[in-house]
């Protein structure tokens, strides 16, 4: 919805020709194999969508649409007194369950990614994979320090890694910045404001899955909702659910590591950053002028 940024960001022109994050998002997960795109949008702007993003890609990738429909719940439930929104990242996944039967990466509109995480992303889907009890998933890391902005505070997944790589555990920080005295600190969901390495692996929300995930998602949507539904704010996010299946022993994560340079805009003047590295990638050949 773009609260701290004024507007719709996915849709604000960055490029030198008028092009969105988006496009060139969908531009680097063509060229890495990807086939289809699902665009998860609010009901309320399909069409101004659709018309405005969506006609770019007709002709070169299969599209499709989900919607993030705040009450679309598990059955027994409903929305509480005085929800507004819907229920979070994991909770616009679940919206394109009846859509996606293959293998898929998640991606959020409005960050640049680098065109190396999807070619990274496309790898490690189309590999083969173990066989055993265990469902094998995948999330883009990049470091903390790049991925804070310098015109307000941010939120953040912050990553845990065993001696294998193996994502151990994601803890969700809200509020992250630097501090006065330079120190870099969030918000854990408990509450306390603890400092954070600078060169901690984050999760920027680029997730690669099995078809799998949305049973394993159904379940634990019904266990957040039993425990945490009444709460008015209650977040939903995609790292709290890969966070309890690998403690569950469900589904392990690996932690691929990319070169590309993540930027995103959270606020109105992180435009001209995002803006200026792009320039920057099309003078070095990483992008045409003109995308096509």
């Amino acid at each position: 919805m773009g609260s701290r940024y004024g507007g719709l960001k996915q849709m604000d022109p960055m490029g030198p020709n008028g092009e969105t994050v988006l496009d060139y998002s969908v531009y680097d997960a063509i060229r890495a194999g990807f086939g289809r795109v699902v665009f998860i949008i609010r009901e309320d702007f399909a069409e101004a969508f659709k018309q405005g993003v969506g006609a770019r890609f007709a002709d070169r990738i299969q599209v499709d649409y989900a919607f993030q429909k705040i009450d679309d719940l598990p059955g027994g439930f409903t929305v509480p007194s005085g929800r507004a929104k819907p229920w979070g990242t994991a909770h616009a996944v679940r919206a394109a369950r009846d859509l996606v039967k293959e293998p898929f990466a998640v991606i959020n509109a409005d960050d640049f990614y680098g065109s190396d995480a999807y070619e990274r992303a496309a790898a490690f889907l189309t590999a083969p994979r173990a066989e055993n009890d265990k469902a094998h998933y995948a999330m883009i890391g990049y470091p903390l320090i790049n991925t804070l902005s310098d015109h307000g505070d941010v939120n953040r997944g912050i990553c845990a890694l065993s001696a294998d790589k193996l994502l151990s555990g994601v803890e969700e920080y809200v509020k992250i910045e630097r501090d006065a005295d330079g120190v870099v600190r969030g918000n854990a969901l408990n509450g306390n404001r603890n400092p954070l390495s600078e060169e901690s692996p984050v999760s920027m929300n680029f997730w690669a899955f099995t078809p799998c995930f949305y049973d394993h998602l159904e379940h634990d949507f019904t266990n957040f909702l039993t425990g945490f539904g009444h709460v008015e704010k209650s977040e939903y996010y995609i790292p709290t659910v890969v966070d309890a299946l690998i403690r569950a022993g469900t589904a392990d994560c690996a932690v691929l590591d990319t070169t590309s340079h993540w930027f995103g805009v959270t606020y109105p003047d992180d435009k001209q950053h995002v803006v200026a590295s792009i320039l920057k990638l099309i003078e070095t050949g990483e992008y045409p002028a003109t995308l096509s």
